[in-house]
């Protein structure tokens, strides 16, 4: 996306005509997702999990009530019956991607948790290698880090620097010239919205790192053709990209790169051959080697119509949609000002949509400057029936850049060892006014209407007003 298309001056979404061209998802939203409307709600937390549409439910149903499934582990015919829904569900996520068969390989995971859990425990870290994350990373990429410490490696962070809160790509380089290993990193940044460059998949590869790509935050609103930018790992949530089911995600991974890992265990399902007496074990020749125990039979069959609902509709159009949607966010809030003329926002990351995506992080100022205490927004857009979601957002590296807290704070031994008991204790001793920020998220059938009920909330609630802070809960986790 170019910065020009950030202007709005003299329009607005009714006279823009790249918004008029989205038009058709206002008439999906009236006919398949009428409960968005039903109660007045405002959902705006896509980053979270999407929503579901009436016609994906409908098929679930009829799917069940016209036939019996069975565990797929057998040759039975109602097993056969699911093993057959699995194996299309399969065939349809390579399709989404563009992804050969030949090539890359698609593994069901209860989410993408999941999937970065199977890459972190079996992928070979040894002294001498390298784990390079990015500072903009979801917890359940951070974790990865544990595996590659407990085996000897080295951790290697790339903090997200600048207004934009992005990772140079010269830190990128430089941290890729040394040694060889396992790049992690998000194609979109579930905090800022920050897309990071594709072209680093690449970079990886010619300087001998394999890489983790996660596509979590990116896919809903985007296409990731994996014939074009070739990651080795590649997790999924489903319910992040079409609302339903919950409990099934994707590991799409490189054969090639899969044949390098090593679990450190089998379980039902992923053996060809073991011997209780003999204490050996053949794992499974294809992707099956990595699904623990019965897959969600019931479940997986749904990607498959989510997907085709999703190509039917079409990833092009979702994206204008979202692009368009989250630059007059990124507006509107920007023209919120107190009555001295003080903001009454503070956004996180970039400011208009360029290499950014629907996700848009901020925090609410009192007359002051000062930062309004999260819990606040969270109990008052509750109340208001907004559904945006307050705190990290489970990316600490990114919160750390927003609330720019040095690296030195962090490794400050009254910080690790300063018998911390509570958030809010850890809190106070970074000096941090807040324990995070808020995010609206957009999606697949968001209108101006709910950017509209936010933005007009935020100016009436908290414009020249003073926050009430009486009864707010302790805080509890990040």
């Amino acid at each position: 996306m170019s910065a020009s298309i950030d202007s709005w001056a003299g329009t607005t979404p009714d006279t823009d005509a790249a918004y008029a061209s989205t038009r058709r998802l206002d008439e999906l939203r009236a006919a398949e997702y009428r409960h968005l409307d039903a109660d007045g709600q405002v959902y705006l937390d896509y980053t979270g999990a999407g929503v579901a549409a009436g016609a994906q439910i409908r098929a679930h149903a009829a799917r069940l009530a016209g036939h019996c499934y069975g565990n797929p582990h057998s040759e039975n015919p109602t097993s056969s019956a699911s093993t057959g829904l699995v194996e299309r569900a399969r065939a349809a996520v390579l399709g989404f991607f563009n992804a050969s068969p030949g090539e890359y390989a698609v593994i069901f995971t209860p989410n993408a948790t999941g999937a970065c859990r199977l890459v972190g425990e079996a992928y070979p870290f040894r002294r001498g290698t390298r784990l390079v994350l990015t500072g903009d990373n979801h917890n359940s990429v951070n974790g990865i880090r544990e595996f590659a410490r407990a085996r000897g490696a080295q951790v290697v962070h790339l903090p997200v620097r600048g207004a934009e809160l992005r990772v140079p790509g010269d830190d990128v380089r430089a941290a890729l010239a040394r040694r060889r290993g396992l790049l992690v990193y998000p194609a979109q940044s579930n905090f800022t919205g920050v897309q990071h460059p594709l072209e680093w998949v690449d970079l990886a590869h010619a300087r001998g790192y394999d890489v983790l790509l996660d596509a979590a935050a990116f896919v809903p609103a985007n296409r990731l053709d994996l014939s074009r930018t070739r990651p080795d790992f590649v997790p999924v949530s489903w319910y992040k990209v079409f609302g339903y089911p919950t409990g099934v995600g994707a590991l799409v991974a490189r054969r090639a790169a899969l044949a390098r890992l090593r679990r450190p265990w089998f379980s039902g399902g992923t053996i060809q051959a073991v011997s209780a007496l003999g204490g050996w074990h053949v794992p499974a020749g294809d992707e099956t080697a990595f699904e623990d125990g019965t897959l969600n039979f019931l479940s997986i069959p749904d990607v498959e119509f989510g997907i085709r609902w999703i190509e039917d509709i079409g990833v092009d159009l979702i994206h204008r949609r979202v692009a368009r949607l989250t630059s007059w966010l990124l507006h509107r809030l920007a023209g919120l000002r107190h009555a001295g003329g003080s903001p009454v926002i503070r956004v996180y990351g970039p400011a208009g949509t360029d290499r950014r995506g629907g996700t848009v992080a901020f925090n609410v100022l009192d007359r002051r400057g000062r930062i309004v205490d999260e819990r606040i927004i969270a109990r008052d857009t509750a109340a208001a029936g907004i559904s945006v979601r307050t705190g990290c957002f489970c990316n600490p590296g990114a919160g750390e850049g927003a609330f720019r807290i040095s690296e030195r704070a962090l490794r400050d031994r009254r910080t690790l060892h300063g018998g911390t008991r509570t958030l809010d204790e850890y809190l106070d001793l970074l000096h941090l006014p807040s324990g995070g920020a808020v995010r609206a998220s957009l999606g697949l059938v968001s209108d101006v209407a709910d950017v509209e009920r936010l933005v007009t909330f935020l100016a009436e609630t908290y414009g020249d007003r003073e926050p009430d802070a009486t009864g707010l809960k302790p805080r509890e986790r990040c």
